[in-house]
């Protein structure tokens, strides 16, 4: 099973993007399992018939590692939660707008993007509800999509800006570590917990051999984790070794 979270393409630096698709051509194999834990797009929300143009480069790659064989699951995040149909249904792809109950390599996960959680600032967590509420999807559906990409485009740069304090960070995933030890203290039936949002790779294993993960962020250097039967380990992707000798 492969992780990753926190690309967030389309409000980072192009090279994130290549280095992403280079990613998909190369890890996932045949009979993989590609976990998508939220935030890969900077903002994405599925129209009847309409799509963000700026992200067909990687749908293109996502089609690309369905054919291979590799099953894809996408829970969204904060910025892209906001899928349907497409996905499922052109894609193949497994979406949750919110949380997951998996059986990863025979394990069973707990998977959340983790907004709303353990927002730091009050202005995380009012993003958080007023993002999810069923009302603000309705009335931004009817928006035509030139306009409700604008719009979009404003508030993914505001959130973009509240990550940039990284004390406010290290308390959110210090908060988040706490979240997922009393989840499985609760859970004695839940072998995994996998969140993000908080771009802070970090596995804690537990004495009996369970445990939480984040990923860490794509955007930092490429980061992603692997998950066997037998362990659960951070990897870090490079295109170094793709560039001619």
């Amino acid at each position: 099973m492969i992780v990753v979270a926190d690309a967030h393409l389309g409000q980072v630096p192009p090279a994130v993007g290549t280095a992403f698709h280079a990613f998909l051509e190369e890890i996932p194999q045949s009979g993989d399992h590609l976990v998508l834990t939220g935030d890969l797009f900077d903002f994405w929300f599925e129209y009847q018939s309409v799509i963000p143009r700026k992200h067909f480069a990687t749908v293109a790659k996502l089609q690309a590692v369905r054919a291979r064989g590799v099953r894809i699951t996408f829970v969204g995040g904060n910025h892209d939660r906001w899928g349907g149909s497409f996905f499922t249904q052109d894609l193949g792809i497994e979406f949750f707008g919110g949380e997951a109950n998996l059986d990863l390599g025979g394990r069973r996960a707990f998977i959340a993007h983790g907004d709303g959680l353990t927002e730091q600032h009050w202005s995380g967590a009012l993003m958080h509800r007023v993002l999810r509420h069923p009302v603000t999807v309705a009335v931004f559906r009817v928006l035509h999509p030139t306009i409700g990409f604008w719009i979009a485009d404003l508030f993914s740069r505001h959130l973009a800006d509240n990550t940039k304090d990284r004390a406010v960070l290290d308390r959110a995933a210090a908060a988040q570590r706490r979240w997922a030890a009393d989840f499985l203290g609760r859970r004695p039936d839940v072998q995994l917990v996998i969140m993000a949002h908080t771009h802070r790779p970090v596995v804690d294993r537990l004495p009996d051999g369970r445990a939480y993960l984040n990923p860490g962020a794509f955007l930092d250097g490429g980061r992603y984790a692997v998950i066997t039967p037998d362990a659960v380990e951070l990897k870090q992707f490079t295109t170094e070794r793709l560039q001619p000798a």
